[in-house]
């Protein structure tokens, strides 16, 4: 495993970071912390998650992600770990339980502090612009929480290039803690949005990039074939972005070549995928998910994996959207 600075920062992560947004939902308490004991000894030390994790379940409700790593990371040496959480979504059913007012933040960084059993935060972002808020107030109460030591870095997700900026800005104008870190949709065959105006801002500003849906919602896992339908019960069955995805020839294409290559590696498409993401320019760490144990291990294969310059031009040619 190899670790890498957080942008601009003296700040160590893994190339690989721990989605967690599965836990509590499609992966019991169980089996997260087998799989996070099992990122540990892989030699990942950054995990990611969000205080609204996992409210889409049921039988669930927002915080219950936070809660399952809080329990595990109680027993865990919390110095060597690195801890990510965001805010903005809804959390309750007030009008102040949700965006990033400096109300919801003091009040939702102590509720995720609890939650999480930890009394910092090495990384708190923001999930989505809040639009109805003045960006100074909600740079002002990120700055507040990082001089007081509950919070060390913060980064945003979701976010768009010029609002980025004017964040920079602000927070260069008013001397205030500012974002050191993007968390795009970014992958292989969703490349426009974040490569159009994004790359170029975080190489120039020292963002860190950790891209999240690196394998695509699973379509770049090879499951899904030319000429056949989408596995019984897999998400492609149902998902409509993943049947946009098998509709698209180029993109057929590009899971072919990118078995090809596999083969001569002894890897898989989802490893040879993730590998040219770990490595594409501005990238710090790929957030990686898991139901199990095994499907982290089998993602893993992608770290130490080198793609070759001509096997990376290849595959850009089939994805490229310029």
């Amino acid at each position: 495993m190899r670790y890498r600075k957080l942008g601009r920062t003296g700040l160590k992560v893994s190339e690989v970071c721990l989605g967690t947004m599965t836990f509590g939902w499609t992966a019991d308490e169980p089996a997260a912390r087998s799989i996070m004991s099992a990122a540990v000894e892989a030699g990942i030390n950054f995990f990611d998650t969000a205080d609204i994790y996992s409210r889409w379940s049921p039988e669930s409700y927002a915080g219950k992600t936070e809660e399952i790593i809080g329990r595990w990371l109680r027993e865990q040496p919390r110095a060597r770990l690195i801890i990510a959480t965001k805010i903005r979504g809804q959390m309750g059913d007030q009008p102040n339980d949700q965006g990033l007012s400096r109300k919801h933040i003091l009040e939702g960084v102590d509720r995720s502090l609890q939650r999480l059993q930890t009394d910092y935060l090495d990384l708190y972002q923001t999930h989505w612009p809040d639009l109805e808020t003045p960006l100074e107030e909600t740079l002002r109460a990120f700055d507040d929480l990082v001089r007081s030591g509950k919070v060390r870095y913060i980064g945003c997700s979701n976010t768009p290039a010029w609002y980025l900026t004017k964040a920079l800005w602000t927070s260069d104008k008013h001397d205030l803690a500012r974002y050191d870190s993007l968390q795009p949709h970014y992958n292989l065959v969703h490349r426009a949005e974040f490569e159009r105006e994004a790359l170029d801002l975080c190489r120039d500003q020292e963002l860190a990039v950790i891209p999240y849906s690196p394998l695509a919602g699973g379509f770049l896992t090879g499951k899904y074939r030319r000429g056949q339908a989408a596995p019984e019960n897999s998400r492609g069955a149902q998902n409509e972005r993943i049947q946009g995805y098998m509709r698209n020839e180029r993109n057929l294409d590009l899971i072919e070549k990118l078995d090809e290559i596999g083969k001569e590696h002894g890897k898989s498409v989802a490893q040879v995928a993730l590998a040219w993401l770990i490595d594409a320019p501005a990238v710090t760490a790929p957030i990686v998910g898991a139901n199990t144990v095994e499907q982290l291990h089998d993602t893993l294969g992608a770290v130490g994996f080198t793609l070759s310059e001509a096997e990376r031009k290849q595959i850009d040619e089939l994805s490229s959207w310029k």
